[in-house]
Parts: C-alpha cells; structure tokens; sequence
C-alpha cells in the first residue's frame, strides 16, 4: 500500500499565515491585559491543587477540607480546578469553613472528554477550553498556592507556578507543598541540575518551594503570608 502525501496549496498556506498572524496578534493583547491589575489584590485567594483520583479517608483529601476549612475561616477564597478527589475536597472545606458565605469557593475545570462534572462545593464555575487559559486564570486569582498528593496534572501546575516565581512573573506568592512526596521531587531536581557544570538552576531556585510535613504547617504558613497581604493593603490606603 502506498500513502501521498497532501502537499498545502497556496491557498492553503496563506490561511494558515492569516490564522498564526491573528494568534499572535490576540496573544500580545492577552500579555498586555494581564499586567492591568491592582497593586496589591483585594482578597486573598488560595489555590490548591491535588490529584482527582483519591476519595474520603485519603490523607491528602482530608488535608485539603481541613486547610480549606480553617482558611475560608480565617476569610480566604478557595480555587480548585473544580473537579473531584482533593479538588472537591478543598471546595467542601471552604463551604464547611464559611456558612455565612462571606468567602467564595472557585472551580476552574476544563473541558476534557472524561471529565465529570464539576463538584457540587463549587459557587463561581469557570470553565476553560485550554490548560494555557486555565493555568493563567489560576495565577491571575491567586495570593498562594497550596499542593497536596497528584499526578502528572497537579506536577504540571507545581511545576509552572515554580517556574514563574524563579522568572519573578509573580512575587510574593507562596508556593506550598504538603507531604512527602513533593520533598522526592525537589530533591531530585536539585541532586540532578546543580551538579552540571554550569549548573542547569541556581541553589536558590530550590528555596522557592515550601516543603512541610502537616496540613497544620500549611494553614500557619499561609495565614502568616495573609497577614502580610493585610499589611500592604493598608500601606496603599
């Protein structure tokens, strides 16, 4: 059997030009927007990430309810993704935490085949086509970021927040990993890139991630950060 191939005509590549030009011309006003934004946020919004997968009993999910629980009382927003297992868990959390509802629970799901709905925790949905919008919306919301137990999405979103407070695309935002199995990563980054010579990362690049052992540790961290944020708002007034 023998397979042609379908060489693009003229015609075809003068549409693609047109398609990349307008992309790019879209992006550069989507990078021009996003620095449009207050000196300091007004809330103080916590986004926590987590595997879909584990369900009620699992570490990771009962340390998610619990520090959305104790920060949606302390008057922080939550942000998930929206979904099941520890995002689920965090949106419940800010529901337990708040039954005034003077806080809000997010949920940023994107639009995937296998997808569920959106948990039942969740009081501002937005849904995203893209991770690119997603991941962008998560950082334009956030004043920290929490991460539990997860996959290679949650490895994902650690690893983008990580990379844009080493750039400084974002500042005083912390970045905290709760349980073991974060400390292995951050090792191993730091085993494998500081040895090259050059090295592949500076050694401060490493103090950027906030490893701890305990959701307690966690909700300490950000509540100390939180107070700091109360701080400079009141600087600015």
């Amino acid at each position: 059997m023998t397979y042609k191939t379908q060489i693009p005509s003229c015609e075809d590549d003068l549409t693609f030009d047109i398609v990349e030009d307008s992309l790019n011309r879209l992006w550069s006003v989507i990078n021009e927007l996003s620095h449009i934004r207050p000196p300091t946020k007004k809330f103080f919004r916590v986004s926590v990430f987590g595997s879909a997968r584990v369900k009620p009993g699992h570490q990771a999910y009962e340390d998610a309810k619990e520090i959305a629980r104790a920060l949606a009382e302390a008057g922080c927003d939550i942000v998930t993704g929206g979904g099941p297992g520890v995002m689920e868990a965090a949106n419940e959390g800010e529901n337990l935490g708040d039954p005034e509802g003077k806080t809000r629970s997010f949920g940023l799901p994107i639009e995937l085949p296998f997808e569920e709905d959106p948990n039942p925790f969740v009081e501002k949905l937005y849904v995203h086509r893209t991770f690119f919008s997603r991941l962008h919306q998560f950082v334009r919301l956030s004043s920290a970021f929490v991460v539990l137990d997860g996959g290679i999405g949650t490895t994902l979103e650690l690893m983008i927040i990580w990379q844009l407070l080493q750039v400084k695309h974002i500042s005083n935002v912390p970045l905290i990993l709760v349980g073991p199995m974060w400390k292995g990563l951050v090792q191993w980054a730091q085993d494998s890139m500081l040895p090259h010579e050059p090295p592949l990362a500076s050694a401060k690049d490493f103090n950027i991630p906030i490893c701890v052992d305990t959701a307690e540790e966690a909700i300490a961290l950000v509540l100390k950060y939180k107070a700091e944020h109360a701080e400079a708002l009141k600087a600015e007034d």
